[in-house]
């Protein structure tokens, strides 16, 4: 009894301290938050163990990079959702969210569609039916999309492209009116998912941004089905001006709809000699992280930060910048969490931290 008696405060204190301890994940964190953290992802990468550790402990949403896209989903004009049912899989296995990217862009579509010749009637009853087999064979099981994908040039006018106004094979209207098609069609589809457009560099208060404003605010006064905006964050600066961003999402959010940090990366300079960043640099790197997740995290509007990607290991960046830049993500290519994630992970479980 009195061994008993001994050991009961210290239990207590164990106990009390164990409830207190902070999250030690990602996942752990956005979950308390009631925030989804995400990744783009491939499965090709499923097999490998770290790959695959790491993302089902540290994040409850994924995205494909590439398989549920035209080029993979439709490589010669057959529907092909195998890659696609991979990610679904492993998402359903680990607990996740899953996140459709794309139903329509100007990249990323087979050479069948392109120089096809399709008249603009044609055109667009290939766009409907795409929309409408992926959106209904994923249904209940993504529970949002990037119906259409950076339609928008740098001045925020649209894109030529092929849904746009190429000749012969284009969409008849101008301007966008296949994007508002496109999300009548997704909704009809699947009316339970969450329909997002999706833009790279338009995060912040500029030309671009102010057209994908207009954009939204009018498809909301005229009933198209849109949900949310995706504000991809691509980011080659490390002065970003995360103030813009804030008040961006403020005024996208105040229209009544969600907004998604959807493809955040944060590229560094490579030393040209030892191909390595520069430790000051993965601080400065680690602000930006820090910024971007505190600029949602203050609208409640802003439910979903996703980088494209988790480890440098698999980034993009470097095979874009021709090997010049790289290092753009929260874990370094062995894995390992770098200040950017330690940023992330402050900033989600509200702990004080240095201004951005």
């Amino acid at each position: 009894m009195t061994a008993l008696r001994v050991h009961l405060p210290l239990l207590v204190i164990l106990l009390v301290a164990a409830a207190a301890s902070p999250p030690v994940t990602l996942r752990q964190a956005a979950d308390r938050a009631g925030v989804l953290v995400g990744a783009a992802v491939r499965p090709s990468l499923f097999s490998e163990a770290a790959y695959s550790e790491t993302l089902a402990r540290e994040y409850n949403m994924v995205e494909p990079e590439d398989v549920m896209k035209w080029w993979v989903v439709r490589r010669d004009s057959k529907f092909d959702f195998r890659e696609g049912d991979e990610v679904v899989r492993f998402a359903q296995a680990h607990g996740m969210k899953v996140r459709g990217h794309c139903l329509v862009w100007d990249h990323a579509n087979p050479a069948w569609l392109t120089e096809g010749g399709f008249t603009p009637g044609q055109l667009s009853h290939l766009l409907e039916e795409h929309i409408t087999t992926v959106m209904k064979h994923y249904a209940g099981q993504v529970f949002a999309w990037d119906v259409v994908n950076e339609a928008l040039d740098e001045g925020g006018r649209p894109k030529d492209s092929l849904w746009y106004n190429q000749p012969g094979i284009g969409l008849a209207e101008k301007g966008t009116a296949y994007v508002e098609r496109a999300f009548r069609w997704a909704h009809q589809a699947d009316p339970h998912a969450l329909l997002f457009y999706n833009e790279a560099e338009g995060e912040g208060l500029n030309r671009k941004s102010d057209a994908i404003y207009a954009m939204v605010k009018d498809f909301r006064q005229r009933g198209v089905p849109i949900d949310g905006v995706g504000l991809q964050l691509h980011i080659s600066r490390l002065d970003l001006d995360t103030a813009a961003i804030g008040a961006n999402i403020a005024r996208l959010t105040a229209l009544g709809v969600q907004v998604h940090i959807s493809e955040l990366d944060v590229a560094l300079p490579l030393d040209p000699s030892t191909g390595q960043v520069r430790k000051d640099d993965l601080l400065r790197q680690a602000d930006v992280y820090r910024g971007v997740v505190r600029a949602c995290r203050q609208n409640p509007g802003c439910t979903a930060i996703q980088t494209w990607g988790f480890t440098d290991k698999y980034s993009w960046i470097g095979s874009h910048s021709r090997g010049t830049r790289g290092a753009a993500l929260p874990f370094d290519r062995a894995y390992k969490p770098k200040p950017a994630y330690d940023a992330m992970l402050e900033e989600l479980t509200g702990r004080p931290s240095k201004e951005p």
